[in-house]
């Protein structure tokens, strides 16, 4: 049989990519400006972002949350494929974890705290869940 990507293996794709939603988020604002004018920086984007406000700043928060997740989920998923849990309950949690930090990003750019937070703690027990989901 040939190996092939599970479901949750491509949530895991998703995953990696949901950081560079939030830069084109955070960034959006400040392209077709001028430098001079406060537009995008590429020869200094740090600093540049560094200096936003509003839902642009949150949009960079949310990109640096969204890499500090990535290897808890990365991991948690390879675990549970390398411990044989369920493929079906597997893929579905991956979906979730993914549907849980597009709404975390919507929220945290939302600037919506309360219910961020709330999203944010659900799709940490969705990992754990992930995680655990082969031991026996």
């Amino acid at each position: 049989m040939l190996p092939h990507f599970t479901i949750a293996y491509w949530c895991v794709f998703v995953a990696a990519m949901l950081p560079l939603l939030c830069s084109v988020v955070a960034k959006r604002g400040g392209f077709g400006k001028k430098r001079s004018q406060g537009g995008y920086d590429n020869h200094d984007p740090r600093a540049w972002l560094a200096r936003q406000t509003g839902a642009s700043a949150r949009a960079n928060a949310a990109q640096a949350n969204s890499f500090e997740a990535l290897p808890f989920f990365i991991a948690a998923v390879l675990v549970a494929h390398q411990l044989g849990a369920g493929q079906a309950v597997l893929d579905l949690l991956a979906v979730l974890y993914v549907l849980l930090r597009l709404f975390y990003i919507m929220m945290y750019v939302s600037d919506m705290p309360r219910a961020r937070s709330a999203v944010w703690g659900g799709a940490f027990f969705v990992n754990i869940a992930i995680f655990f989901l082969g031991y026996r």
